[in-house]
């Protein structure tokens, strides 16, 4: 009989008020917070809230808000210099993934020291507490608040590094779905996507077990249900809460079996064309699932049982067909592109195909699909999601 575990941070502070947990929270922590936000959440009077919930507190902080993209590890070190010159003793992480992201690396380094690519693939274990972490989302996507998996860009190479320890886990999250309210349109999708895409990797995947699948069912559920509703009407504010705690639930759920195929090829196309990580998953997503549809035909079923119950007396393969169906409706009613409507150009793409595809084989995430892909299947899935067109067929 096979052992699983189950990671999740020590205090999970959810619903709408949350926020304001903040400064209670970081005062039993530390002395001296390093905020690692963006200006985006500084432009939105977010920044200026933790600020003085953190005063009140008696915390004293510091920002380094020059996380403009996708998380890098010139992000990192930047962020633990001024961590190490201002003596912080707590992280605090405001923002979507790329922030919390960012922050987990600058907690692990800044007790374990070296390079963050040493720590990619378990070629070196982080042994000393890291620094606490805090983490508060702001979009609903990753789940990155509440798993033990860092994605780094390592800026020498063009490879995303996906880094899972268990000292990447932060200490809290707190996650209040008013703050997801100001995500626009195209993000929402994004980052909505990506948190489905999380919660139907880590049904699929050949680690998953009992306590994933049942956060993964939940998790595709509120988002199916909900991310239309987000997309349409921003300010709906069940909606949003539906969307960010399903995101939770897939975050918690991928990190404790793991992500597939789609993660694996997403991150290569996203750190070589500057593909934010939402949109890449999305534009994958439909190839992938057609891919892989035959080698999980009962797993899909019963997501799609527990999704339409009122499909009774469909066979397995008529059920995967209608969820598979369902989900690229979904893609094309968000408006997700293909990767060549994106803007990416096609010679640039051929040329680098072959590391993409090394890349993704090389991340481990492909290994864990049901159907598991070698080399050239990769460069013709890549080759497919390029210029894939939705073709809807009625179950």
């Amino acid at each position: 009989m096979s052992v699983s575990t189950v990671h999740l941070p020590k205090s999970i502070f959810y619903g709408e008020g949350s926020f304001k947990k903040i400064g209670e929270e970081a005062s039993k922590l530390g002395k001296k917070a390093l905020i690692i936000s963006d200006h985006v959440m500084e432009q939105l009077g977010n920044l200026e809230k933790c600020h003085v919930y953190l005063r009140e507190a008696g915390v004293e902080f510091v920002d380094y808000l020059d996380v403009a993209s996708e998380p890098t590890d010139e992000y990192v070190y930047q962020a633990l210099a001024l961590t190490k010159d201002e003596c912080c003793d707590v992280v605090i992480a405001l923002g979507g993934g790329s922030c919390i992201d960012t922050a987990k690396a600058v907690a692990v380094l800044a007790t374990n020291g070296r390079d963050i690519s040493d720590y990619m693939n378990l070629k070196t274990l982080a042994t000393v507490k890291p620094l606490p972490l805090i983490t508060i989302p702001t979009t609903a996507g990753t789940g990155s608040e509440a798993t033990d998996v860092t994605v780094i860009t390592n800026t020498s190479n063009d490879v995303k590094m996906m880094i899972k320890q268990p000292a990447f886990m932060p200490e809290i999250a707190i996650v209040d779905p008013v703050l997801t309210i100001s995500s626009p349109k195209n993000t929402t999708a994004a980052t909505g996507i990506d948190a489905l895409t999380h919660a139907l990797e880590a049904y699929i995947s050949k680690k998953a077990h009992p306590f994933t699948d049942h956060m993964a069912l939940s998790a595709i559920k509120l988002i199916t249900e909900n991310i239309l509703d987000a997309y349409h009407n921003g300010s709906n504010v069940e909606a949003r809460n539906n969307m960010i705690y399903g995101a939770m639930q897939a975050g918690i759920a991928f990190s404790n079996s793991s992500v597939c195929l789609v993660h694996g090829m997403s991150r290569p196309l996203g750190a070589l064309f500057h593909v934010p990580h939402g949109i890449s998953n999305a534009m994958l997503l439909p190839s992938v699932l057609e891919y892989t549809k035959s080698s999980c035909i009962p797993r899909l079923a019963e997501i799609a049982s527990y999704l339409y119950p009122d499909l009774k007396g469909f066979s397995q393969i008529d059920l995967a067909n209608k969820l598979v169906t369902n989900i690229l409706k979904l893609c094309q009613e968000l408006n997700i592109p293909n990767i060549k409507t994106w803007g990416v150009d096609r010679e640039a793409f051929e040329q680098v195909l072959g590391k993409m595809a090394k890349d993704a084989l090389d991340s481990g995430s492909p290994a864990n699909n049901p159907k598991v892909p070698d080399k050239n299947d990769i460069i013709s899935l890549y080759r497919h999601a390029f210029t894939f067109e939705y073709e809807l067929k009625k179950v």
